[in-house]
């Protein structure tokens, strides 16, 4: 992926970035996956992973990340907590109302 502001844009508006590696896009896929439905989660996924080239070290990182990142927006949302006015609107990836719209 590239060093500029792309792939952020596109990831939080639930699209892949343009020129993304299939390993990543499948990554991204199984995040997506865990983040929307855990429960559907089985072995396929993992076996997909694999077959894109991550061991069982990388398989259980890129769970262990994406498990820790949803539970601290969950945490977040179950306390109420809101965004830091201290972010102006241009160093937002995404508007607060296309947040908002996400979330619903």
């Amino acid at each position: 992926m590239t060093g500029g502001d792309e792939p952020a844009y596109s990831l939080a508006r639930g699209t892949d970035p343009p020129d993304l590696a299939p390993d990543d896009a499948e990554m991204l896929r199984y995040a997506r996956r865990l983040t929307a439905d855990p429960a559907s989660i089985g072995p396929d996924d993992v076996h997909r992973l694999k077959a894109h080239g991550f061991d069982d070290r990388a398989v259980l990182d890129i769970c262990q990340v994406v498990s820790y990142y949803n539970y601290v927006n969950r945490l977040a949302d179950g306390l109420g907590v809101e965004l830091e006015d201290f972010w102006t609107t241009e160093e937002m990836i995404i508007s607060r109302a296309e947040f908002e719209a996400g979330r619903a």
